[in-house]
């Protein structure tokens, strides 16, 4: 049975938000919530909780390549059981090893994904939303021969 997911990239200032489906395997960029003032990203992610109704949520946990924690690790392990406790909803962690880098590394040098043709992203803005899709596709990724093997 195909779900909607949402995905997130926890950082300490800004949290990067997409919407994937396991029908098509395929992840795109949503937003960027504050976490300052927290009742703010909650309101913020209850709506989007509510818009896109998904059955699981995805988070990506960031580690040192030999998968020891990085100092943020337990805030964002925190944020995940957050997640899972005030929406009900099945969260999954999954590495996030350099989401980021290839979020940049993906973004078109002109006219990104989901801009308006009017806007350009500029360098240095923030990848948050992008590194999201790609912890999203991480994790379909991750769970293709699982669905072939049913």
């Amino acid at each position: 049975m195909a779900e909607t997911l949402l995905g997130f990239d926890f950082g300490t200032r800004r949290i990067g938000v997409a919407v994937g489906n396991t029908l098509t395997g395929s992840a795109r960029p949503l937003c960027i919530v504050a976490c300052e003032p927290v009742a703010d990203r909650w309101t913020a992610i209850a709506a989007l909780v509510a818009g896109w109704q998904p059955q699981r949520l995805v988070v990506g946990r960031p580690r040192h390549p030999d998968g020891a924690p990085l100092p943020v690790t337990s805030r964002c392990e925190r944020f995940a059981r957050q997640l899972g406790g005030r929406f009900g909803l099945p969260v999954e962690l999954v590495d996030e090893n350099f989401s980021s880098v290839e979020a940049r590394a993906d973004r078109a040098p002109t006219q990104p994904r989901g801009l308006g043709p009017d806007r350009v992203r500029r360098a240095g803005e923030p990848v948050d939303a992008e590194a999201a899709a790609v912890i999203l596709r991480q994790y379909l990724s991750s769970r293709r021969p699982e669905a072939s093997a049913q």
